[in-house]
């Protein structure tokens, strides 16, 4: 009897891959790029699963083009946006994801981000490179202090609470905001939630921590720059989209905020005439804020474990539409 067949859309930790391949016939796309748009509309209607990326436009045409011998879409990552969830849902297709497994490392890169962006860490190393090294002066790459400062979050999920704990060794003041108040973690964390106007006015700091919907499409924009400290900092490591990137070029160019640290753009990868890319006060990286080699391998291992679970025709462990099993 032939094994099922599935797709992975990249080269993942071996681990994962061996433990697909001692059940299933699986075919990798093997290089660094995602596959094309019509490589997986060619596909789809012959895999019994696929192992998607966030990359992966999984779009309502290409998931209607999938036949009834599509079991289930595990996608290695929390988020699904590049999903239609709505259109796997009705076609009864389990959709995977990995939640909770990059909790730590996001946050200490968050932090990361933090600390670099307010000490000026890459402006630093870009001039030693370029051999610039003014003498030592009061004035000299001078930046913000992050030991009691305020710190904003915006979402207040695992990350944000992570990130919280880690701010908590800084004796920072820590203000958060979520649509859904938590007094239990307010006293465990000490933490104090705060309306949307309040820490935009308040916060040293603002960290974004929150997924992407119609909601939260552009929740930091023009509006919401003009409500913040000139001083302040924003650091974005959750999707690229909450953020209105015209109002954030506009809001650093005329010194409404002070610097941002960005690891998630609404175009990526970001294209090389951006703005962004030529400011002093900004650090981009490749949207790497989950890249540890142990949280890396243990997002494969759940994606693979999901992906095996909907193939089989069981119960997937981390199902991102648990209703299809309603």
């Amino acid at each position: 009897m032939p094994k099922p067949k599935v797709l992975v859309t990249r080269v993942i930790a071996q681990s994962a891959l061996l433990k697909l391949s001692q059940a299933l016939e699986v075919e990798v796309w093997d290089k660094k790029s995602p596959p094309p748009y019509d490589f997986l509309l060619d596909k789809i209607a012959g895999l019994d699963g696929i192992l998607t990326l966030l990359t992966d436009p999984l779009n309502k045409d290409l998931i209607s083009k999938a036949s009834s011998r599509l079991k289930v879409i595990s996608q290695m990552a929390v988020g699904f946006d590049n999903i239609d969830i709505k259109t796997a849902t009705a076609l009864k297709i389990p959709v995977g994801h990995t939640p909770g497994v990059l909790t730590e490392t996001t946050a200490d890169f968050t932090f990361a981000m933090i600390l670099a962006a307010s000490r000026r860490v890459a402006e630093g190393d870009r001039q030693v490179r370029q051999g610039i090294w003014e003498p030592w002066g009061p004035d000299i790459l001078t930046g913000q202090e992050v030991f009691g400062s305020t710190l904003g979050i915006i979402g207040f999920g695992r990350i944000g609470q992570a990130v919280a704990q880690r701010a908590r060794g800084f004796k920072m003041k820590i203000l958060y905001y979520d649509k859904i108040r938590q007094p239990k973690l307010e006293a465990e964390l000490g933490v104090v939630f705060a309306e949307m106007d309040q820490l935009l006015n308040q916060s040293d700091f603002i960290t974004l921590h929150t997924n992407l919907s119609a909601e939260t499409l552009h929740f930091i924009n023009q509006e919401t720059f003009n409500k913040m400290k000139s001083t302040a900092i924003l650091i974005n490591t959750s999707r690229g989209g909450v953020i209105d990137s015209l109002a954030l070029i506009e809001a650093l160019q005329k010194g409404k905020i002070r610097a941002a640290a960005l690891d998630v753009y609404e175009v990526e990868p970001i294209p090389q005439d951006n703005p962004l890319l030529k400011m002093e006060n900004v650090i981009i990286t490749p949207h790497i804020a989950s890249a540890s080699i142990q949280t890396r391998e243990r997002m494969a291992l759940m994606a693979a474990e999901n992906l095996l679970a909907g193939v089989r025709g069981e119960k997937i462990p981390y199902c991102a539409n648990p209703e299809v099993y309603q």
